[in-house]
């Protein structure tokens, strides 16, 4: 499996994720909360919505494209800060943020 079918995969299994906990969300924010000027939207978007409506998104117009993915690329960081301990889906997500993460990285996830 490529780098580029490995990292969608990922992306999947994360999407699945953000379903199964109810998280996944049919309207989109305000356009206005695209604009922010800081990492992860972290002033206008919430976690699990980035990763929805930015992060999902923007990976699979590369993977689409067929242009290169980032490199050193990483998100669970953010994460393990930005998503409450006692939240249902933090573990989960965590484990499935670090597999993308050693995706960018060149490994196996």
């Amino acid at each position: 499996m490529t780098q580029h079918d490995s990292v969608r995969a990922q992306l999947h299994a994360i999407e699945a994720l953000l379903r199964q906990h109810q998280l996944w969300q049919e309207t989109a924010p305000q356009p206005e909360a695209f604009a922010s000027t800081q990492p992860f939207c972290l002033d206008t978007l919430a976690p699990f919505e980035w990763l929805q409506w930015v992060l999902i998104p923007r990976m699979h117009a590369l993977l689409e494209g067929g242009h290169p993915l980032p490199q050193a690329f990483a998100v669970s960081p953010y994460y393990e800060m930005a998503l409450d301990a006692t939240h249902p889906a933090r573990d989960v997500m965590l484990v499935e943020l670090e597999k993308l993460d050693a995706l960018f990285a060149g490994e196996d996830a």
